[in-house]
C-alpha cells in the first residue's frame, strides 16, 4: 500500500517524443575561433539556420535555435561550454526537450578524414576528438549518431593542435561554401528520412 502511494506522487519518466530532434554542432566560442577548423560544428549549424530563415539565441549552455523540417522539429545546439565539457550542453538539451539520443546527431570536425569526405555513423569511438570524449561520458554511451566533417590532416608531427585550431586555406575556403551546402543537406535528411538513408546517400565525398 504504502509503495501504491510512493507510485502517484513519483515522477514518471516521459517517453521521448519521435518527432523532435536535437542537432548539436562543436565548437569553441569566441571570435578568435570563429573561422578555425575545430568550429566546423557551429559553421553548418549556422548555416542550416540560415537556410531556414531562422537566428540562434543564447540559452542555458548554449546558442539555441528552432526550425521545423518537414513537420518535425529540430533544435539546433551550439554550446558555450568549449569543446572539452560538450557532453554537459548535450545532456541537458536531450532532457530538456525530451529527445531520444537515437533523434540527436553531433557535428564535429574529423582529421583522420579527408577534406569535405563526410562520415556519419549511428555509434564509434571518440578517435581522440575532446568533444566526443566528454558527450561519450555524459551519456554515458558511445551510441549515438555522429556526423564527422572531415577537415584534413596537412599538419606535421606533433602540430595536430595548431592545425585544428588554425584557419582554413584559401583552397578550403573556395570548396567550404559547396561542402556546407552538402552538410545542411545531410542534416535536414536525417531529421525526415532516417539514419540509414542519410549514411547511404551523403557519406564519403561531396563532388561539385
Amino acid at each position: 500500500m504504502i509503495s501504491f502511494f510512493k507510485s502517484l506522487f513519483t515522477k514518471q519518466p516521459q517517453e521521448p517524443d519521435m518527432q523532435k530532434y536535437l542537432l548539436v554542432g562543436l565548437g569553441n566560442i569566441g571570435p578568435k575561433y570563429e573561422e578555425t577548423r575545430h568550429n566546423i560544428g557551429f559553421k553548418v549549424l549556422d548555416a542550416l539556420a540560415k537556410s531556414e530563415n531562422a537566428s540562434f539565441t543564447t540559452d542555458k549552455l548554449g546558442d539555441v535555435c528552432k526550425i521545423k523540417i518537414k513537420g518535425r522539429t529540430a533544435t539546433l545546439l551550439k554550446p558555450n561550454t568549449f569543446m572539452n565539457l560538450s557532453g554537459k550542453a548535450i545532456k541537458y538539451w536531450l532532457e530538456k526537450e525530451n529527445i531520444a539520443i537515437e533523434n540527436s546527431l553531433v557535428i564535429t570536425d574529423d582529421i583522420h578524414i579527408d577534406f569535405g569526405s563526410f562520415r556519419i555513423k549511428a555509434k564509434g569511438s571518440a578517435g581522440g576528438h575532446n568533444g566526443l570524449k566528454d558527450t561519450e561520458i555524459k551519456l554515458n554511451t558511445s551510441t549515438y549518431p555522429r556526423f564527422r566533417f572531415g577537415v584534413g590532416n596537412q599538419f606535421n608531427k606533433g602540430r595536430q593542435v595548431d592545425y585544428v585550431l588554425g584557419e582554413w586555406s584559401k583552397e578550403e575556403e573556395h570548396d567550404l561554401d559547396f561542402r556546407l551546402q552538402d552538410a545542411v543537406e545531410a542534416c535536414k535528411s536525417f531529421v525526415f528520412s532516417g539514419l540509414a538513408q542519410t549514411m547511404n546517400k551523403h557519406n564519403g565525398k561531396m563532388i561539385k
